[in-house]
């Protein structure tokens, strides 16, 4: 039986910074529903609202953790529960899908219930890539 490789801390950063990398200027879609099984999937469910990120979306990564730099608010375009969440490169390709919560989730807001015209502010996105 295969078992998964163990990153250095060195190796588990760089791969981390990779991934944020392709979000530079990209986006960020809230929606609603059942998160698809992998970041391949069609997306699913409500889209909610989409963020911008910034020209440099995170800042460099420390234990293979990134976080995120200040994400522009929005209106939502839709009402609904925010779910999980897909990120977006500059070029509109997927980079990698997480969960969308008040408190123990990648995404972080002050609420997941959305409505029509409501701003939606990030609190805090962080990127962990597993060592």
């Amino acid at each position: 039986m295969a078992t998964n490789p163990f990153l250095s801390d060195a190796a588990a950063n760089a791969a981390a910074n990779a991934v944020c990398a392709q979000c530079n200027g990209g986006t960020i879609e809230i929606r609603s529903g059942a998160q698809p099984a992998n970041a391949n999937a069609a997306a699913t469910g409500t889209l909610l609202v989409t963020l911008t990120f910034a020209a440099t979306a995170f800042a460099a990564a420390a234990a293979g953790v990134a976080a995120a730099n200040a994400i522009g608010a929005a209106n939502a375009a839709a009402t609904g529960t925010a779910s999980w969440f897909r990120a977006k490169s500059s070029a509109a390709a997927t980079v990698f899908d997480g969960s969308v919560g008040t408190s123990a989730a990648d995404l972080i807001l002050s609420s997941v219930s959305l409505t029509t015209g409501g701003n939606v502010a990030v609190s805090s996105l962080s990127y962990t890539q597993t060592e």
